[in-house]
């Protein structure tokens, strides 16, 4: 199936400084894809050249297995929304809502106060605009705020008012940078659920780019996993957190980060070890009275219905174990014994490339 909208082996400098590179990214029709990253990696460079804001130095951008790459912005019909909404303070939600609307069908005489009272076309063009602007409120449930300022609206219904006005233009695809960065965490939630809600409804290709991975692994189908400038792996939420491809992936995915254990000292936990790194997630790590791993417990930080300790193994390697409940929990200065199931052992070589670990 043709993509909605991608990337080939994009490439971007800014001078003697390599933004992105050969960076390839499909994103298909109908299709919810994040594009996860620390800040400063180049999810705001490549969103900018997906939307036509920049052009790359390397690669192309296609639409539609068509090439865009010197196509405007405007020409790519992509609605971007950047996390500050750029809603107009001056102009009622309707207004805001309806203005891509008048811009691209009505003439500048078209748009002053009084002018469908002498012609039928704009009164025609005018009706049509109100019945898309409602439609679209209608379906973001923003039909009471219609006639008030963004100024009068929570964060969570700016939003709203953002992603109605991207949504009425029936954009190609929408580019959403950091959407949810400006909410709280109940609302956060929330619109998490909307967004998902009006992808389902709307049937349009989204990708969104974000540094939180809870926004990525909750919403999205597939996501694209960007660490300095490249695309380490694509790959749906499961199998990012169950198979990363790379240490870089394994140690950037996942609420806890995980422990990685050099090759050598590696072997007390398991055989693997003697020839690989082994990465085992903090909640994999057990307490086990005859455990093969021994380790002194440094701090603890009791987070209600889990508890982090933070520990130190035998050779000095730093871990960090979650632990579930609150009855004979360990303490600082405490020698304790660790284990982990062979499956839930993650094998990098020494270029950091996954490898198999055997039960």
């Amino acid at each position: 199936m043709t993509a909605a909208l991608a990337l080939d082996g994009v490439t971007k400098r800014f001078g003697d400084t390599t933004a992105i590179t050969d960076v390839s990214l499909a994103l298909g029709q109908g299709e919810f894809v994040a594009l996860l990253g620390a800040s400063g990696c180049g999810k705001s460079t490549t969103l900018r050249i997906l939307a036509g804001l920049d052009r790359p130095s390397e690669g192309q951008v296609l639409m539609q297995g068509r090439c865009v790459t010197r196509d405007s912005a405007a020409a790519r019909n992509i609605a971007l929304m950047f996390q500050s909404y750029a809603l107009y303070p001056h102009l009622s939600v309707y207004q805001n809502i309806a203005m891509p609307l008048r811009l691209r069908h009505l003439s500048v005489a078209g748009r002053l106060p009084g002018a469908a009272r002498f012609s039928g076309a704009v009164r025609r063009t005018r009706e049509d605009i109100d019945a898309q602007v409602r439609r679209v409120a209608a379906m973001l449930r923003l039909e009471p705020l219609l006639a008030r300022k963004p100024g009068q609206l929570s964060g969570g219904q700016q939003q709203r008012v953002a992603l109605a006005r991207a949504l009425v233009r029936k954009p190609a695809a929408f580019l959403l940078d950091e959407p949810l960065s400006n909410l709280d965490t109940q609302l956060r939630a929330d619109t998490r659920d909307e967004l998902r809600a009006l992808h389902r409804d709307t049937g349009h290709a989204f990708l969104i780019v974000t540094h939180d991975q809870s926004d990525a692994l909750s919403m999205a189908d597939r996501v694209a996993v960007m660490i300095a400038g490249r695309i380490e792996q694509i790959a749906t939420p499961q199998q990012l957190f169950h198979t990363p491809a790379t240490r870089a992936v394994a140690e950037f995915i996942g609420h806890h980060r995980m422990n990685i254990l050099p090759q050598g000292p590696a072997a007390a936990l398991h055989p693997a070890g003697k020839g690989l790194d082994l990465g085992v997630r903090p909640e994999d790590l057990r307490l086990q009275a005859d455990g093969p791993l021994q380790a002194v417990v440094r701090s603890r930080a009791f987070h209600g219905e889990e508890t982090i300790l933070s520990l130190q193994d035998d050779r000095g390697t730093a871990l960090r174990m979650v632990l579930r409940g609150g009855s004979a929990l360990p303490l600082p200065g405490d020698s304790v014994r660790l284990t982990a199931p062979p499956e839930a052992l993650h094998g990098f070589d020494a270029c950091g490339l996954r490898q198999q670990v055997l039960s």
